[in-house]
């Protein structure tokens, strides 16, 4: 479970949207699942943040004490399961969300994409994320679901490359990361590596 921790950086807490799905979006509210698990929905206003930082809300919804615990529970069964370690009871939470009223979509002004609808409910929030994880795990991308090859990075991503090897959740950030230091391990000094 993860815990809040008082004295971390404000740049620690900024959400990210690296996955390609907003339900593993909502997977990435835990800061650093590897080592100290930290939350970055700490308060239910930060579940309305995420809403509209996700692009699923225009304006932050209320959230209840009770609306994030449903989310972080959600949040947890969702990641159980893109990562092949949930149960019967996981699915249970993910079904019982996904069962519910969801945000309607809308299409964008342009005619491609969605558009966030203004307003909606913590409820109908969760029941949208819940949907989208059933798509996810039952549509054609279920085989293509990865967690970031970095030893320092725990995110969860859907892999959409054409011949599907994607190995971090971000060239600019991990993948850079990654590549740097192999080059850097090639090209070393021989004098030096002894």
């Amino acid at each position: 479970m993860a815990q809040i921790i008082d004295d971390l950086p404000e740049s620690e807490l900024r959400f990210h949207f690296l996955s390609g799905r907003p339900c593993l979006d909502l997977v990435a509210t835990v800061g650093e699942r590897w080592r100290r698990s930290f939350e970055r929905l700490r308060s239910p206003a930060d579940l309305g943040r995420w809403s509209v930082e996700a692009g699923l809300l225009g304006r932050p919804p209320r959230v209840s004490a009770a609306d994030l615990a449903a989310a972080r529970g959600l949040r947890e069964a969702i990641c159980r399961v893109a990562l092949d370690e949930g149960g019967s009871d996981d699915v249970e939470v993910i079904n019982g969300w996904a069962e519910r009223p969801d945000l309607p979509t809308r299409l964008a002004p342009d005619g491609r994409g969605l558009r966030a609808r203004e307003e909606g409910t913590a409820r109908r929030l969760l029941a949208t994320v819940a949907r989208d994880a059933v798509d996810l795990f039952t549509g054609p991308h279920a085989d293509r679901i990865r967690e970031c090859a970095a030893d320092d990075c725990a995110l969860i991503f859907v892999d959409t490359s054409r011949p599907g090897r994607r190995r971090w959740c971000s060239m600019r950030g991990c993948g850079n990361r990654a590549k740097t230091s192999a080059y850097r391990r090639r090209n070393a000094d021989p004098k030096e590596s002894r």
